[in-house]
């Protein structure tokens, strides 16, 4: 079952905003790196329902509930290169 939360709006808390060099109110966006894909395949190799992303040098670090056999859910953290 996949988790509700989209992996766009997991990008999309990767997004920092920053007034732009010249001063002429145009918005830069610095992001930082996408971890979006690689949420997605660990979330659809584990069946499990993604916690949290984090993006770390030039890994990701993702963590995900997976359940078991009746028994709680285990957390599954897995570290992907970008």
């Amino acid at each position: 079952m996949a988790f509700p939360l989209s992996v766009a709006v997991v990008a999309a808390g990767l997004v920092v905003s920053a007034p732009s060099p010249d001063g002429a109110g145009t918005l830069v966006l610095r992001v930082a790196g996408d971890c979006s894909a690689a949420a997605a395949q660990v979330v659809e190799q584990t069946g499990g329902q993604l916690l949290s992303v984090q993006p770390l040098g030039d890994s990701c670090i993702i963590t995900v509930l997976v359940s078991g056999n009746g028994q709680r859910p285990r957390k599954v953290t897995v570290k992907v290169p970008m």
